[in-house]
């Protein structure tokens, strides 16, 4: 465990060097979610309708960015061969990597996701489930996102290859998240679309790390 909390601090203090990454993701998600009003038009209640299908797929989106340098950095300067040959399994070194990301991606678009929606005119008492929704699925993007970044890993364009690989994944988590909100939005229990939330996350929990580290190793022979 300590060898997987270096990992995921080394990882976090690069991140830390470069905020502009980082920033730059927020922004996107920001920017994207703006442009939407300028396409539908100002009408409140429209808006508001839109709101967690608008802020789910910008995201999905902002996620995307960031995904190709989560192992190229590594790949290009041989730190990743030496993360392979060391004591910690491999893919608790995907685990690790794909929890760094969650933390400096992930976790801020949860932050922003409230302020979007009271842009978006959304009403305030769907909020609460908004992060809840976004906090439990968006692990899962990052986890799946690490499996498509180390399964390109290597290969010509792959910062193409990896939306075409990582969108249809997310899909299940898109539909449940947006359900979710919109449920607590009708007044309806949103309990079972949290529930395939949480069993999509558990299910990327075990896959994506054992996928991942075979898709390394592949990459490093």
């Amino acid at each position: 465990m300590s060898a997987f909390a270096r990992l995921v601090a080394r990882d976090l203090r690069l991140a830390l060097r470069q905020r502009a990454d980082a920033g730059m993701v927020v922004l996107f998600f920001v920017l994207t979610a703006a442009l939407f009003p300028l396409a539908v038009g100002p009408e409140p209640n429209l808006l508001a309708r839109m709101a967690p299908g608008i802020i789910w797929v910008t995201a999905l989106l902002a996620v995307l960015l960031s995904l190709e340098r989560l192992f190229l950095a590594d790949y290009e300067d041989g730190s990743l061969e030496l993360l392979a040959l060391a004591p910690l399994p491999l893919e608790a070194t995907v685990l690790a990597k794909a929890l760094a990301h969650w933390l400096t991606t992930g976790l801020p678009l949860v932050v922003a996701g409230p302020l979007l929606a009271l842009l978006y005119n959304m009403d305030a008492a769907g909020l609460p489930m908004l992060v809840l929704a976004m906090a439990l699925g968006s692990p899962s993007l990052s986890l799946i996102g690490a499996f498509g970044a180390a399964l390109t890993l290597g290969a010509r364009r792959g910062g193409v290859l990896i939306p075409l690989l990582v969108l249809p994944l997310n899909i299940p988590v898109l539909i449940f998240g947006v359900a979710a909100i919109d449920a607590a939005l009708a007044g309806l229990s949103p309990r079972p679309h949290l529930l395939f939330l949480g069993a999509l996350f558990l299910v990327t929990l075990v896959t994506a790390p054992l996928a991942g580290a075979a898709a390394l190793r592949q990459a490093l022979e």
